[in-house]
Formats: C-alpha cells, structure tokens, sequence
C-alpha cells in the first residue's frame, strides 16, 4: 500500500478522520480541522496520488479505501469525513470495514457512476499543459491558466498543487504533487461508482450533506444512498455548490458539530 502523508490536530477525544476530493490534499480541511481540535483527535489525509502522499499505477476507490484502512487498523473506530472523491472514498472504507468506522460524513457525492468527467478532464489537461520550466513565480502560472480556467476560484484551488521542487533531482524547479498521468488516465474510474466490491450496507450513522446548488446530489441518487447506508440522515446547506465546506464554512463547522456530538 502507498505510504499516506497525514496532519494532526488535537491531543485528546474521539478520532476524527478527512479526505479531500480531487486535486486536493488534506490541508484543504485545516479550518474545520482546527475549530474541532479541541475536543477530537484529527487526522488530515493526503489521498494517493494527491498532496505528499505516494504515487501509485493506477487510480480507483477500492485502492484508495484500503490504503486509508491500512492507516487506521490500529485505531478505534473513527468518524470519517469525506467530500467528492474522499467522500467516495469514504463510503467504500465504510462498506469494506465497517468496524473501523463509527459515524460516517459524505460531502457533496452519491454512491453512483456520473456521466461526464469532462470538466476534470480538461483540468489535467490545462495542468499538464502549463510550461513549469517558463515560471519564475507563482504568479505566472495563475496568468498562464487563466485562459483554460477562467474561475479564480478554481485556479486557487488548482495551484495549491505547484510546488517548488526541493528533490535533489529537481533541480529547485517547479512540480505538480498530484500524479497527473494517471489521474487523467483514470477519471472514469473516479467517476464511476464500483457496485460489486462492497459485500453489505454501513449500518452506522450515514449524514449526507449537499450543496443546494450542486449537481452532484439529485433526488434519483436517493434510493442507492439509502440502500448502501440505510441509517442516513441528509442534510441540504443553502447558499452552498459542490464545495460545501469552502463555500459555506460556518455552516458546514455547525453541521459537523452536530455529526460529532459536540452541540
């Protein structure tokens, strides 16, 4: 299994554990990470391929569960967030081990295969495509993909991945940290849902938590939630896209205060 970089919060309480969507890393959840370290034990995971996890061949839900299962084995049960991917992720750690995980928080994603994954597809694209040897700051990267990625947002969000690369090989260039090659060659897996590799429904506490104004849970995704996760509560933050927790911090904190049993 790929070696998982993680970041800690917190000394004492219950454990809890997040995992980011695509193209982000564990550091993507510091703001709740912290409001919660008071009273929980955090853990922030960069999922393979992502962040300074390790890099791996292939891309799918399945590796990425248990790679994160690995991790926890020698724990007690945890609460596990995750949203997009992580939230997936999330979902097929909960299927396949049950007994590591007591409460179960899915972001913004449904347990079914999605049609396009053309957005991302032109992400990698647009990454993969930016000259790294031309930059001498940051900045310039933010200017070259502005054509190919006109949402600032997004950008941000895409060139928290650029780092200077400190390797002795690199030569103190510029890297991405995702695995890019194979993340693009994989999207259809990380748009699809695995059906057959999970042998029963979580039986724990499921929330699932949408934006009001994302695509990414519909009602028709209702009937495979609750068959998979029959103990699901959800929960529709408005205001809020696909990016829930960013979108709308405070209400997401409240929402995850709630889940934990901390209000």
């Amino acid at each position: 299994m790929p070696a998982l970089h993680t970041t800690t919060y917190g000394a004492s309480g219950s454990r809890v554990v997040f995992l980011h969507g695509l193209f982000g890393q564990g550091r993507n959840w510091t703001t709740p990470a912290k409001a919660i370290a008071e009273h929980h034990r955090v853990t922030l995971v960069d999922l393979p391929n992502h962040g300074r996890s390790e890099w791996t061949d292939r891309v799918d839900y399945v590796d990425m569960a248990e790679a994160v299962a690995e991790l926890l084995e020698a724990e007690d049960p945890v609460d596990l967030v995750g949203h997009s991917m992580g939230g997936k992720t999330a979902m097929m750690l909960a299927l396949r081990h049950p007994e590591l995980v007591a409460k179960l928080l899915v972001a913004d994603i449904a347990p079914v295969a999605y049609t396009s994954a053309s957005e991302f597809s032109r992400y990698v694209a647009a990454l993969r495509g930016l000259d790294l040897d031309a930059l001498t700051e940051r900045g310039d990267a933010d200017r070259m993909l502005a054509e190919a990625v006109p949402s600032e947002t997004v950008r941000s969000f895409l060139l928290q991945n650029l780092r200077r690369d400190t390797r002795p090989e690199g030569g103190g260039g510029w890297r991405w940290q995702p695995n890019l090659d194979v993340i693009g060659r994989d999207l259809g897996n990380l748009s699809d849902w695995p059906e057959d590799a999970a042998a029963a429904p979580y039986q724990g506490p499921t929330m699932w938590v949408a934006g009001e104004r994302s695509n990414y849970i519909r009602p028709e995704y209702a009937d495979a939630m609750t068959r998979l996760f029959p103990h699901v509560r959800k929960v529709v933050i408005k205001g809020a896209g696909h990016w829930v927790h960013s979108e709308q911090p405070d209400v997401f904190l409240g929402v995850l205060r709630r889940f934990l049993g901390d209000d």
